[in-house]
């Protein structure tokens, strides 16, 4: 499979955009630094770090000329599951990736509680994410840095 079997299903074609990439990165950032924050709840973090999973993940798309169909469900599995093709990155570490995911649905539509260790798992996941895909922008696509 590859990201343009994805077109019209759960992905859609775009130019890769070096301005969105760079507001990205800078917010994936932002929110990594802000999940650090001991004064906030476990959940509050956990959000901040899977939010720069997610920002990751839009970068990582977007510097190969796609975007989650966000009208679609599932966009945010879709942005996940796609990282492999998107940015070489190892299935055990999308498999972490999909749980953090499944935890933070639970957390926000059924109202599971947050334990510090997920927290901790989130951002410690959120960092190396985004630490890969900088990588591959670097290696891969610095025209777009």
């Amino acid at each position: 499979m590859t990201l343009k079997n994805l077109l019209g299903i759960s992905l859609d074609a775009v130019a890769p955009d070096r301005i969105l990439i760079a507001k990205l990165l800078a917010a994936a950032h932002r929110n990594i630094e802000d999940a650090r924050l001991p004064a906030l709840s476990a959940e509050n973090r956990f959000d901040a770090a899977y939010k720069a999973i997610m920002q990751a993940s839009m970068v990582a798309l977007n510097a190969n000329g796609y975007r989650t169909l966000t009208s679609k469900p599932g966009h945010h599995q879709t942005a996940i599951q796609t990282l492999p093709l998107a940015v070489e990155l190892p299935q055990p570490t999308v498999i972490l990736l999909d749980a953090l995911r499944k935890q933070r649905n639970l957390s926000d539509y059924s109202g599971d509680l947050i334990p510090d260790s997920a927290a901790n798992e989130c951002l410690t996941s959120a960092r190396d994410l985004l630490a890969h895909v900088q990588s591959w922008l670097w290696r891969e696509r610095p025209d777009l840095l």
